[in-house]
């Protein structure tokens, strides 16, 4: 019994210890959209961003947002050209 007590201790802690990790969608002016794990700044360039889920809920056929390929390293699309930061 005491040993079933302190195993349920430690699965709680651990859920409760562990945060999700950050995810984003995130869209330019221009229409592209694409996935991303940090927000960025870019002086005189405004993203927005939504829950990593948002992609699901969106029509990507014939519409004015275009989804890009996952790119690595930071930075952002613009005309749908990877901008390296």
């Amino acid at each position: 019994m005491k040993n079933l007590l302190l195993t349920s201790v430690i699965v709680a802690g651990i859920a409760f210890g562990v945060a999700p990790a950050s995810a984003y969608v995130a869209c330019n002016s221009d229409g592209d959209c694409w996935h991303t794990d940090t927000r960025v700044a870019v002086p005189g360039v405004i993203f927005a961003y939504h829950p990593d889920d948002w992609y699901f809920h969106q029509h990507w056929d014939g519409g004015d947002r275009h989804w890009r390929d996952y790119h690595d390293g930071r930075g952002y699309y613009r005309g749908g050209v990877w901008i390296g930061l």
